[in-house]
């Protein structure tokens, strides 16, 4: 049976993630992390997919991402696979699949679950005791949506320009966010998604949350 294709809407932003094989790491030195952010700024460009937030995790990784046209996720994600997964093999002597299956990916349609799902993202490597602070991590966007520190891959969505009128003052809003609670049941939605194998994308709405 041919597998169902992703359904994915031009313009319209996804939380996407992909995990290891049996969950084993995809990351194993600080020039894979490296590795693997080249090509996603290479790929990305040459797809047309604004990559707004992303986090790359020892054994999984997640992006907030908008597609230009409807298969520009999916052709990024393949176009990835080819390019890191022998990059991987070839550096530590391996072969085999690297990945879990194919990413998994959530439609957002709600405005307030955007910048939720941003915060959710670079939060990881807190949630996961990797660090105690969401800054010290290295391997995500935060430094540069939360403290313009330069990130060519990242491309600002304008529901985070519109967080304020000015770059500065936007930085300030970006980090208060990272001091106030979200509501117990958007975060254990989100957890939910992550954990699901899903044949189609997922559309995340979130609205009674709000």
């Amino acid at each position: 049976m041919p597998r169902k294709p992703r359904f994915y809407l031009p313009g319209v932003p996804a939380h996407v993630m992909q995990r290891g094989h049996n969950r084993d790491a995809v990351f194993f030195n600080s020039e894979d992390y490296r590795e693997y952010l080249k090509i996603l700024k290479k790929v990305a460009l040459h797809y047309s997919c604004q990559i707004h937030a992303y986090v790359l995790m020892t054994n999984h990784l997640h992006l907030l991402v908008t597609p230009v046209e409807k298969n520009s996720i999916s052709l990024l994600f393949q176009s990835i696979g080819r390019l890191y997964v022998p990059y991987i093999n070839k550096t530590y002597q391996r072969s085999g699949t690297l990945w879990e299956g194919r990413h998994k990916g959530n439609i957002i349609e709600s405005e307030k679950y955007f910048m939720i799902c941003m915060k959710y993202i670079e939060l990881n490597p807190v949630r996961a005791n990797m660090v105690t602070q969401v800054d010290d991590y290295p391997w995500s966007s935060y430094t540069a949506n939360a403290m313009g520190i330069p990130n060519s891959i990242i491309s600002p969505h304008p529901l985070y320009s519109s967080l304020a009128p000015n770059k500065r003052e936007r930085f300030e809003v970006y980090r208060e966010l990272f001091n106030t609670h979200d509501k117990l049941e958007v975060l254990e939605n989100i957890d939910v998604s992550e954990k699901q194998s899903f044949s189609e994308t997922s559309i995340m709405k979130c609205k009674s949350y709000f």
